[in-house]
């Protein structure tokens, strides 16, 4: 008894001794107000449709829009999550100078560029696209989803910088990014893949393996 009694104590020393870090994993709907140096942070930007109070809004064709599923899907134990829920007619120029502020601040708090990650979907993901020409930052990773629209097109002076991973569907009228890579010098590194659900734009309204699986697998440097 002495000797487990023994073991029991040297082990409760050691773990007192371990410095008291929270670790990663904190899902945020505002930016964080304590910034953890040597973490992750990923900022998820959602669609059109999003923008305003309701944080399930329902299209016609494509059916609800499960921002809060797709948060809690998204959150992960390797990264913080910053989820903002736009207000309604966002001007999304404007917004994603907020975003590169916010960036900045990481990046001043002491956060690495490689460890920051923008992923945005439809309209969410023209603004992270929008940031990261804003940027010019080509450590800072960007995550596409349906996110290279007309938009992009009408507007070639918009640029990527950084690692860029991209998913589109089929199904969907918004397809490869392809396009703004090929003007984008500082984009270090371009893959993409194509999911086939049928389910069009609304492929990306809800947290489906299809797009999920393969967009947490790289956030963590998986596969």
């Amino acid at each position: 008894m002495l000797f487990f009694k023994s073991r029991l104590i040297s082990a409760l020393i050691v773990f007192a001794l371990i410095p008291a870090t929270a670790a990663a994993g904190e899902l945020y709907t505002d930016f964080p107000q304590q910034i953890r140096v040597g973490e992750k942070y990923v900022f998820y930007s959602h669609g059109f449709i999003v923008e305003g109070t309701n944080p399930r809004p329902v299209n016609q064709r494509w059916g609800t829009y499960e921002f809060p599923a797709v948060k809690r899907a998204l959150a992960d134990p390797g990264y913080n999550l910053i989820a903002y829920h736009r207000p309604a007619k966002t001007d999304p120029v404007l917004f994603a100078e907020k975003m590169a502020g916010d960036i900045r601040t990481l990046l001043s708090q002491g956060v690495n560029a490689e460890d920051i990650y923008l992923v945005g979907f439809s309209r969410g993901g023209a603004i992270s696209i929008l940031t990261s020409n804003v940027l010019k930052q080509e450590k800072v990773n960007l995550v596409i989803l349906a996110g290279c629209s007309k938009y992009m097109k009408k507007n070639p002076q918009y640029r990527i910088y950084g690692k860029v991973y991209s998913i589109y569907e089929t199904s969907d009228g918004v397809g490869s990014c392809q396009f703004v890579i090929d003007r984008s010098p500082g984009a270090q590194a371009f893959e993409e893949i194509a999911i086939s659900t049928g389910k069009e734009h609304g492929a990306f309204y809800r947290p489906i393996p299809q797009w999920l699986v393969p967009v947490k697998k790289w956030l963590n440097g998986v596969g």
